[in-house]
């Protein structure tokens, strides 16, 4: 049996609250929001757990580590949605970003904005390997062990997000607000 989720005109509680939500934004209802409409609890924890690791962290640090995060898996879908996010959070400017997205490495990023992400991208692809020394990163550029640990849970919840989106393969779909060379940018393949 495929599960659908509910249509617009059904949609009640939180799931008509996530669909307005999109369409005030963009316009129209996210296939992933849709997706996420079919275990509104799920998506509700999911909320709350973002809300509880932003404040020590900050919307930059937060938008920093997902983007690294949603590279490293790759996910496209989360790519583009923080990268749009980004820019509204007027965390960087779209020239900051582009330069982000090719190699943030070389982005002119501080020291502490690269620990976050290298720390975020290999908790992304390698955590198995990950030691005390990778926390230390962090603490060595001024994170305390709260900010850490919040750090690795909005890596920890982008790769719950995206690959749970991936493993359901909901389609991808142009995001509203990024320019075609910041969206490029942002889906380009990591080279080594």
């Amino acid at each position: 049996m495929i599960v659908v989720p509910p249509t617009l005109d059904d949609a009640e509680g939180h799931v008509a609250d996530m669909y307005q939500s999109d369409l005030r934004d963009v316009g129209f209802v996210f296939s992933h929001t849709r997706m996420m409409a079919i275990n509104p609890e799920a998506h509700q924890a999911f909320e709350a757990l973002i809300r509880a690791i932003v404040p020590s962290i900050g919307v930059r640090t937060y938008e920093l580590a997902t983007l690294a995060a949603a590279r490293a898996i790759p996910s496209p879908h989360c790519l583009l949605a923080h990268g749009r996010k980004t820019l509204r959070a007027d965390a960087l400017t779209a020239e900051q970003l582009e330069r982000v997205a090719r190699d943030y490495e070389t982005a002119g990023l501080a020291d502490a904005d690269v620990a976050v992400m290298r720390f975020a991208e290999r908790l992304s692809s390698d955590a198995g390997s990950m030691t005390e020394a990778d926390s230390q990163s962090l603490r060595d550029h001024g994170f305390t062990d709260r900010q850490i640990v919040d750090i690795a849970l909005a890596a920890g919840a982008r790769n719950y997000f995206s690959r749970t989106l991936q493993a359901l393969a909901v389609p991808v779909e142009d995001v509203p607000g990024l320019s075609a060379e910041l969206a490029a940018a942002l889906l380009a393949p990591v080279t080594d």
